[in-house]
């Protein structure tokens, strides 16, 4: 058995609402153990002998029968969860925040392209780190930069979900 978290994308945005505690009932069903929910964002700790790519054919099918929408979810082990918080390559700023993406193979050179080629906001930071794509960027200006942009792109829906480094932080303690 082994500790993974499931990063579901387009959770509670956009009309997409779900309870979190119907959530966890959707992986228990589908023969997950140990499940639980870190805030409201749609990540989901869980328990599985199976592997990732298994865990994330089965769990998409489970969560978009329930819920009656097409679901995108990325499955990522404990181990490595832990390794994208300790990778950081930001340090926390009082006035920034850090966000890691996660996604399919390969997704951190398209949003390094992305990056490089996007009109930079004041204090605003991208770099990738062992396969992971990181960005900083200055509190009040997430939504406004030129880069956030690509995380609304609906060519990428099945591809990539971000979360904020204080959301990584909350998982690795629910796995202690």
């Amino acid at each position: 058995m082994k500790n993974y978290c499931a990063f579901l994308r387009g959770v509670n945005v956009n009309g997409t609402n779900m309870k979190m505690a119907e959530v966890c009932q959707v992986f228990t069903d589908a023969g997950m153990q140990n499940v639980t929910s870190v805030l409201a964002s749609g990540n989901v700790i869980f328990s599985s002998g199976k592997d990732a790519t298994q865990l994330k054919e089965v769990l998409e099918k489970a969560m978009s029968q329930h819920f009656g929408y097409e679901a995108f979810l990325f499955i990522r082990e404990e181990k490595d969860v832990l390794a994208m918080l300790q990778n950081d390559p930001f340090p926390v700023a009082e006035h920034c925040h850090n966000y890691v993406f996660i996604g399919s193979q390969k997704i951190e050179e398209l949003l390094s392209d992305a990056f490089q080629k996007a009109i930079k906001a004041d204090n605003e930071k991208g770099k990738t780190v062992n396969s992971i794509f990181y960005w900083q960027i200055q509190k009040g200006q997430t939504l406004g930069s030129e880069f956030s942009k690509i995380l609304g792109k609906k060519s990428l829906k099945d591809q990539l979900t971000s979360r904020n480094i204080n959301t990584l932080e909350k998982i690795i303690k629910k796995f202690s």
